[in-house]
């Protein structure tokens, strides 16, 4: 279990603010941090990495703490069992591949382990081309096995597949999820992507003026009013739950996010990251599969 408790006054274009926070996160979660930007998010990133100092607080994971104003403790960024990936990527551009994974190495002689994670990155034919040879998605899957050499025990993501493409998002997303999930990695992401968060993230938290305004799951914290009335709308499916006998069926509609409810059969052709067409009449509304039969969903 990490404990984040941080306090510091922060300058916007609208003056000064207090960023003022207090969460919890398992060892397991993947936590996504949203909201506007200058919001404080990307700051929370760096506070719980070491890179700057938060006037108050308290961070401790397990039984370690990293840091605490009241007991003057305050571990240098260097021993926090911190992997952090940003949006820039932030390799080293002299260096090529190779010499950036093995710079940041937690242990210099487990060839294994950076074998390991050089194969599960796919980069083995990247790793003696320097950075700027590289394409975004490749700098990106390079920064990622440079943040996890590390070994740590806590992944931050700040915004790390914004600049990039859809395609190459969703692949990115399927590496982020399989690092996470092998590793059993505690992890933090900053994004403003909805469909991003509801694919990646356990839990979430809403940040607003440095304040944590919302927080539980995703679908809890998005939630939106179930829509009636005429409508025909493009959409791609972000979650299928099941409550109970039913299912519910998330889909993302530009920014909005529209649930719609259906049982096993009805909805035994879908699964997330499908294209598809919601159409309703009253109270009777249908989604389709772009490319397939109708199915109702009543």
């Amino acid at each position: 279990m990490i404990h984040i408790q941080l306090n510091k006054r922060l300058k916007s274009n609208n003056g000064t603010f207090a960023l003022d926070v207090d969460f919890t996160i398992s060892s397991n979660e993947f936590l996504t941090i949203e909201g506007h930007s200058g919001a404080g998010k990307t700051t929370i990133l760096r506070l719980i990495a070491g890179l700057i100092y938060p006037e108050d607080g308290r961070i401790e994971l397990d039984d370690e703490i990293w840091f605490d104003k009241k007991k003057n403790i305050s571990l240098p960024a260097k021993e926090r069992k911190v992997g952090f990936v940003f949006q820039d990527y932030a390799l080293f551009p002299n260096m090529n591949i190779i010499e950036n994974l093995k710079y940041a190495l937690a242990d210099k002689k487990d060839k294994n382990y950076l074998n390991e994670i050089i194969d599960i990155m796919e980069i083995g034919d990247l790793i003696e081309r320097k950075p700027d040879t590289l394409s975004g998605g490749q700098k990106q899957r390079a920064a990622l096995a440079r943040a996890l050499v590390r070994k740590p025990k806590l992944l931050l993501l700040d915004e790390p597949l914004s600049a990039l493409d859809i395609e190459m998002r969703n692949k990115l997303q399927d590496y982020i999820l399989r690092i996470h999930g092998k590793y059993n990695l505690a992890t933090i992401l900053v994004s403003h992507d909805i469909s991003e968060i509801y694919k990646m993230s356990n839990k979430v938290i809403r940040i607003a003026g440095g304040k944590i305004t919302a927080q539980g799951r995703v679908q809890d914290v998005f939630q939106e009013k179930y829509i009636s009335g005429k409508f025909r709308f493009t959409g791609e499916i972000l979650n299928i739950e099941k409550d109970d006998v039913i299912y519910i069926v998330s889909v993302l509609i530009g920014n909005n996010i529209v649930k719609v409810i259906g049982c096993e059969e009805e909805i035994k052709e879908l699964q997330r990251g499908d294209k598809v067409i919601i159409v309703s009449k009253a109270f009777n509304p249908l989604i389709i599969k772009q490319g397939l039969n109708s199915k109702r969903v009543e």
